[in-house]
């Protein structure tokens, strides 16, 4: 099935910034409609004022904080409330802390994890349904979850954020899998170093690996893998980044984790 951008629905985690604001500016401009997610409520309003005007759709601004019990739930109800059902979601939501992990704060590290995967995990399985339901149809849409080129190898350092985005990457690749039958597109996106607020949150560009890209790179390489015909369960955005995610499988577990220790603490 090809991808459905026109008359459909799409749920965007994470609008605020970054990669949520491109993947809501380019489905909005194919003529989808967009819920727009995030803490910054008036960046979100900034935003949809903007989609609604340039593109002729219909943006909703939702002040929303995922790291609450049932994110998913809750979310997906204040929807139906106000009559939106949603065909595409993007989970875009999710953070990173940098620094060995014995010095870390706990507390930071427990939202790291609520957001990167609880959350993610929530409002994937809450929407589930609804995305099922319009997949095949001439409604259908997508599930993308944001994974990162650090789910391909340990990443001393970040620790928690690279074993968040390995098991992003897995589940988004098992779903993609209990799916296949459906017509619904389930990727899993693995960015690399990307030019968004990421760095300022973690503090420091020494967690950035490879060459920068910007997030239009990186939404364009999700869009033309949703608008194949038969979409991947997953994939790295930047052909250098996916070539040393695939060199990855070809070391040694102790070589790859010396390589990556030695990256990551520079």
């Amino acid at each position: 099935m090809t991808m459905t951008y026109r008359g459909t629905t799409a749920l965007i985690t994470g609008a605020s910034s970054g990669l949520g604001v491109e993947f809501a500016t380019r489905f909005a401009a194919r003529g989808a409609d967009v819920v727009l997610v995030a803490r910054r409520v008036e960046r979100l309003e900034r935003l949809a004022a903007e989609l609604d005007e340039r593109f002729g759709i219909t943006a909703t601004a939702l002040e929303f904080d995922l790291a609450v019990p049932d994110a998913g739930g809750r979310l997906r109800a204040e929807l139906a409330a106000r009559g939106i059902t949603v065909q595409t979601v993007i989970n875009n939501a999710g953070f990173g802390t940098h620094g060995p992990f014995a010095e870390e704060e706990g507390a930071v590290l427990a939202s790291e994890i609520q957001l990167n995967v609880a959350a993610l995990v929530d409002v994937s399985r809450a929407f589930l349904p609804d995305l099922l339901a319009a997949a095949g149809g001439p409604a259908s849409g997508a599930l993308v979850n944001i994974a990162s080129t650090a789910a391909y190898q340990p990443t001393p350092f970040m620790a928690v954020y690279g074993a968040t985005k390995a098991f992003v990457l897995h589940f988004t690749e098992a779903v993609a899998f209990e799916t296949r039958a459906s017509g619904l597109k389930v990727l899993a996106l693995s960015p690399g170093a990307t030019r968004t607020e990421f760095f300022e949150v973690v503090g420091s560009e020494a967690a950035a690996v490879g060459r920068f890209q910007t997030p239009e790179q990186v939404v364009s390489a999700a869009l033309r893998a949703l608008d194949k015909r038969t979409t991947p369960a997953s994939i790295v955005s930047g052909r250098a980044n996916a070539a040393t995610a695939a060199a990855t499988s070809l070391l040694p577990r102790g070589a790859l984790l010396a390589v990556s220790g030695r990256v990551m603490s520079d």
